[in-house]
């Protein structure tokens, strides 16, 4: 696609990163609101090992940039101030962005109503999304099965091109019961839930809960989905809860019921969840999203069972729920993954509190090499206009100034009126964002204590900053690609891999284009392969210069005790 070239204004050199390091961090005492940040310098402390690293004499390039997704090519629309030199403008008055780097954050979209024809998962491919993401709190098995046949079939097209799966668990939901009509409640009326069945009066309805009556005490703040309405309960029987309406509405059939402050007893599998589950593993999805974890043994238990079926599927915990907080550590612990489910979130926890801890879990992750998603809301006015507010637009941005690895539609892409545009909004503000962030690798995602891989990953991040290079790495299990990850290099990872379930699985990490090629016995082949390949689809030139990284659990063409970093002129052969 024709690009537009940007010069940096007032840029003279990039800076190495040789900064102290800053570590905020969270500490937990008892309350949410305990939540207090704290920094601390330290200084950073290299193993007495030895490092060769083969350089070659890098002439001074000029950076230019180029938009695009990262499943290809986009143009972009937004009008937005900028630190570089923008030379024109498209035919809507909006100024374009054109950027060396693709987008680095990933983009989750639900699939749905609205987005489940095969046209529709393409053009979302195509305009941004990463990973496709089954809700099945709606749907049944056969529609899903629909969807997942047609992410493979895209899959299957490209070699460079990948949408991961991802099936969300609907979880434990206490949800009132089945009503004629909207029920108009009024605020400072009474009205009651009952756990009897089938009741639906104007002034009692149905729950789906038989412990519903002991996870409530007098007082206690009753949430109609996620805090649209809201009542405060009076007073209970052995079958009824009194409350008396503090917020009013309209009261709809099945409405999602939160405590604030509480979470429900109930399991955090239920059965459906287990049929749910075998449903994946029989697919072959690549990641599960499990809701309302309440503490570690949940992610053990799946993780037990997904090895009795020599399943190779990753967990992502949606934090959710106010029990999962002082478990954080060892749920995420446990955990690939995690996401931070704002919603329900919100609404057992003050709202107040939902920010703080979105950057810890954040931060948790990120220092633990694990992908994190952040979702709900994110551009919910899109579901019904063109356009998002600018509070949205600013969400996704401090998302990706924190690091997560993906930001997530919902409702957006699964029954919204303008999908396609929430995508590209969503690719816009992400990667407007990252071309503002500092070059240098993040404080937070420095180690006191590297192993080998580790630091390689590490200096190869600084070299491929200094030198404004993208980096090559050949990967036969994907880690030293979230290595690469973690220290967040300004450039492209470009991870060649022989195995498209690490090809899948790699598309969640932010930075890291995962492509699907079959190496030989020769290295240099491999290589030259590689490159080749890069340059066909316009993600290299010839001339430019390139981190090459042989380093990982297993080796490829080296010897185990041997690492390098190499920087390579592209040329074509």
């Amino acid at each position: 696609m024709a690009g537009i070239n940007i010069r940096p204004t007032g840029i003279t050199s990039i800076k190495s990163d040789m900064a102290t390091r800053l570590s905020d961090r969270f500490s937990w005492v008892k309350h949410v609101g305990d939540l207090v940040p704290q920094s601390r310098n330290k200084t950073r402390c290299m193993p007495k090992e030895s490092l060769s690293i083969r350089s070659i004499k890098i002439a001074e390039q000029p950076r230019s940039f180029l938009l695009s997704s990262q499943n290809g090519p986009l143009s972009v629309t937004d009008a937005i101030n900028s630190p570089y030199e923008l030379l024109s403008s498209d035919g809507l008055g909006k100024k374009n962005i054109i950027a060396s780097t693709r987008r680095k954050t990933k983009i989750v979209c639900t699939i749905g109503p609205s987005t489940s024809s095969k046209e529709m998962i393409w053009k979302l491919a195509e305009t941004g999304m990463n990973v496709a993401r089954l809700n099945m709190s709606h749907g049944d098995h056969a529609s899903h099965q629909k969807t997942i046949d047609l992410v493979k079939e895209y899959n299957d097209q490209f070699q460079d091109k990948v949408v991961a799966i991802m099936l969300d668990t609907k979880g434990p939901e206490v949800r009132s019961g089945d009503v004629p009509q909207p029920i108009i409640l009024k605020e400072g009326q009474e009205f009651n839930f009952t756990i009897k069945r089938g009741i639906c009066t104007e002034d009692t309805v149905s729950v789906n809960y038989d412990d519903f009556i002991n996870d409530v005490e007098g007082g206690d703040i009753i949430l109609v989905d996620g805090g649209m309405m809201s009542l405060a309960v009076i007073s209970k029987t052995k079958d009824v809860v009194k409350c008396e309406v503090v917020d009013g509405g309209e009261l709809k059939s099945r409405r999602h019921l939160n405590v604030r402050g509480k979470s429900a007893t109930l399991p955090s599998i239920t059965d459906k969840d287990w049929e749910d589950i075998k449903f994946g593993v029989d697919n072959k999805v690549d990641y599960y999203a499990v809701s309302f974890v309440k503490d570690a043994q949940v992610v053990h238990e799946l993780k037990d069972y997904l090895k009795s079926c020599n399943a190779d599927i990753h967990v992502i915990v949606k934090i959710e729920s106010a029990d999962s907080i002082p478990n954080l550590h060892s749920i995420i612990t446990a955990s690939d993954g995690a996401m931070v489910a704002r919603g329900d979130l919100g609404a057992e926890l003050p709202i107040e509190e939902v920010p703080l801890l979105q950057e810890d879990i954040i931060r948790r992750c990120r220092n633990m090499q694990k992908p994190v998603i952040v979702a709900t809301n994110m551009l919910e006015s899109m579901i019904d206009h063109p356009t998002p507010t600018r509070a949205e637009v600013s969400d996704i941005a401090i998302a990706v100034r924190e690091g997560a690895d993906a930001v997530m539609l919902s409702g957006e892409t699964a029954h919204g009126k303008y999908p396609l545009k929430a995508v590209n909004i969503m690719h816009t503000v992400a990667l407007r964002t990252e071309i503002s962030l500092p070059i240098g690798i993040n404080p937070s995602a420095r180690s006191t204590h590297y192993k080998m891989g580790e630091m390689f990953a590490y200096h190869a991040t600084t070299m491929s900053n200094t030198l404004s290079t993208p980096i090559i790495v050949f990967t036969k299990t994907g880690s030293m690609a979230v290595m690469l990850s973690h220290y967040r290099p300004s450039s492209t990872i470009f991870a060649f891999t022989n195995d498209e379930r690490i090809k899948q699985r790699l598309v969640l990490y932010q930075g890291v284009m995962p492509i699907s090629m079959q190496f030989s016995d020769d290295a240099e082949e491999t290589f030259n392969k590689a490159i080749n390949m890069l340059l066909s689809k316009d993600l290299l030139k010839e001339g430019q210069h390139v981190t090459l990284v042989q380093s990982g659990n297993q080796p490829i063409w080296r010897r185990e005790s041997c690492h390098h970093i190499q920087v390579r002129k592209v040329q074509t052969n």
